[in-house]
């Protein structure tokens, strides 16, 4: 195919702010976890696919499968399907209230939208 580019489960995006290696970057409608420390502006490679350890909303349990969310505005992974927040995927394996980090499947889609007001 002439027109075919990449795979896609690892993606080069302009960060939006300063990231650390393995955090999860935003942009748009796009989601993926850093693969470097990278200053906000510059290129960056995330990976939009795959299991991760993310930091999450520590007073929320989660259980496998359950459908999660990236809350921008807090810079954490959440199972509140609130305003703004974005589907990244789901809970790779239950996740305890209280707890700083949670398991999660990168879903490597694009939803439609944020969360509606």
């Amino acid at each position: 195919m002439k027109n075919y580019i990449q795979p896609g489960a690892m993606m080069s995006v302009t960060a939006p702010a300063t990231v650390a290696s393995g955090a999860g970057v935003l942009v748009g409608m796009l989601f993926g976890v850093a693969a470097a420390d990278t200053a906000s502006g510059a290129s960056v490679e995330i990976a939009t696919a795959g299991v991760f350890d993310l930091p999450k909303t520590s007073a929320q349990a989660w259980t496998a499968g359950a459908p999660i969310y990236w809350d921008p505005a807090e810079a954490e992974a959440t199972s509140a399907a609130d305003a703004g927040n974005v589907l990244i995927g789901c809970a790779a394996a239950a996740a305890a209230n209280p707890s700083a980090t949670g398991r999660v499947r990168l879903n490597g889609a694009v939803p439609a939208a944020a969360v509606p007001a």
